[in-house]
């Protein structure tokens, strides 16, 4: 066999098992890498003869996947081959709705870590010139007031929080700034341009394509629509061009009427007073009795087994900013619903309180006038997403089971993490702790979740210094 095709291998000791790690440099695409696992259902061939098939011919790789791929006739062959797209300058908004599937995996520009200062703004270009101009003028606004706010509010922690003996300065520069650009944030436009990784099997890009080429926002349905055609141009035996009428139908009748999430969807009436509520216990108390033991012998950092969703789940309605909803967002354990951002629950008063004093009337001016803009254009509530700033509340519900909301709480009561979304996610571990203490379930969370730490200036990604 060829070098560059040889992958690692080796047989265990006692049930002399055999294990391939298949070689990534050997150029494999990511079609035939699929087919070669695919092969394990129809024979007992091994796959390091199947690999002696296409060595050193790339072609051949390819042709090897036409010969067998269209026939096999299952989507799970789909499952077995990964790909990575890159998306950039595209809306916050945007990129919300790629990460809004379960499967999902990826990175996205961090407001925390990033200087989002020079980025390019969107608007949608589906809407009145006149519209456009007007959410323009309003977005720039609170761009100005990021720029003017970052190095006061830096100035601002520095007096709150100064440095201690024996901090590392750098480190806590850092720090400083993660927890200035914190608060800026909220004073930055949804329509903000950012990029991600999307990074998923073959399957599960067809067929989340198949529903964001109905997304309510044009944005959305032209990257879904330039992906497809990048993707079929690339793998055209794994992405098929080819539509059906009641399919398309359905998903535009899906995704334009009930993909966002509105106040009306509520289960529960929210207001900026009331903003958190436990709307669905359907937890299997008696099962969880027999898994007691599971329950109060789990150590710190380590998580539930997965056969702990049988037990049920609770779910959660709550207001949250919307750039705290992005952080959520990640825990894809959880059923969550993609909310609507509008005016109506108001601006998280978190991000004027943490202000300095000299900025706080100005912050509220801004806000009022960014109302006032929404209010004024006569266009669709999706549409006017673009203009508001990422501090205005917005509906949220999870649905989650024991294990997949006892990880959200552990990782997320933390004095590393955004305080609205502490406040959040401390709800929810009264709540689980309320419901299970007597059963001896434990969480292991951050006992002083609301502390500054300069550590969080060691979460970062630095170049390593040459040793030699």
């Amino acid at each position: 066999m060829p070098k560059n095709i040889t992958s690692p291998h080796k047989k265990t000791p006692k049930y002399h098992i055999t294990l391939v790690l298949l070689n990534k440099e050997c150029k494999i695409p990511p079609e035939t890498e699929a087919m070669l696992q695919a092969f394990y259902s129809r024979s007992h061939t091994s796959v390091l003869q199947r690999l002696t098939e296409i060595a050193d011919d790339y072609q051949k790789a390819k042709n090897f996947m036409r010969k067998y791929y269209i026939g096999y006739g299952h989507k799970s062959i789909g499952d077995c081959a990964s790909i990575t797209v890159f998306v950039e300058g595209a809306s916050m908004l945007a990129v919300k709705a790629i990460q809004d599937w379960r499967l999902f995996a990826g990175q996205e520009s961090s407001t925390r870590y990033i200087d989002f200062s020079k980025q390019k703004i969107a608007v949608p270009r589906d809407i009145p010139k006149e519209a456009q101009e007007k959410m323009q003028n309003i977005q720039e606004e609170q761009r100005s007031f990021y720029l003017s706010a970052v190095p006061l509010i830096v100035e601002h922690l520095k007096e709150q929080f100064p440095i201690e003996e024996g901090e590392d300065q750098a480190t806590y520069e850092r720090a400083i700034r993660a927890r200035g650009f914190d608060i800026a944030r909220g004073f930055l436009p949804a329509g903000m341009t950012t990029q991600t990784s999307w990074h998923m099997n073959m399957r599960q890009f067809a067929d989340q394509l198949a529903l964001l080429r109905h997304h309510p926002l044009e944005e959305v349905r032209e990257i879904a629509e330039e992906a497809l055609q990048l993707l079929h141009s690339a793998y055209p035996d794994s992405f098929s061009l080819k539509r059906y009428d009641h399919t398309e139908e359905y998903n535009d009748f899906v995704m334009k009427k009930h993909y966002y999430l509105r106040s009306k969807d509520l289960k529960t009436k929210l207001s900026a007073k009331n903003r958190f509520a436990l709307v669905e216990d359907r937890l299997d108390y008696k099962l969880l009795e027999y898994y007691k033991d599971v329950l109060s012998k789990r150590p710190v950092k380590t998580e539930l087994p997965p056969f702990m969703a049988e037990t049920g789940y609770l779910q959660f309605e709550f207001l949250l900013d919307f750039g705290s909803f992005r952080d959520i967002q990640r825990h894809r354990g959880m059923v969550q619903r993609m909310p609507l951002l509008t005016a109506e629950y108001g601006f998280h008063p978190w991000y004027i309180e943490n202000l300095p004093q000299s900025l706080q009337s100005k912050a509220k001016e801004l806000i009022d006038r960014v109302v006032e803009v929404y209010n004024s254009l006569d266009i669709a509530p999706e549409q006017k997403q673009y203009m508001l700033p990422m501090g205005f509340m917005v509906p949220n519900r999870i649905t989650g089971d024991i294990k997949a909301l006892t990880y959200f709480v552990e990782l997320r009561v933390s004095r590393f993490v955004h305080p609205t979304l502490v406040e959040v996610a401390s709800r929810v571990a009264n709540t689980l702790k309320e419901k299970l203490g007597h059963l001896g379930y434990q969480l292991h969370i951050d006992p002083t979740p609301a502390r500054f730490d300069t550590r969080r200036g060691l979460q970062t990604i630095l170049l390593k210094k040459d040793n030699g």
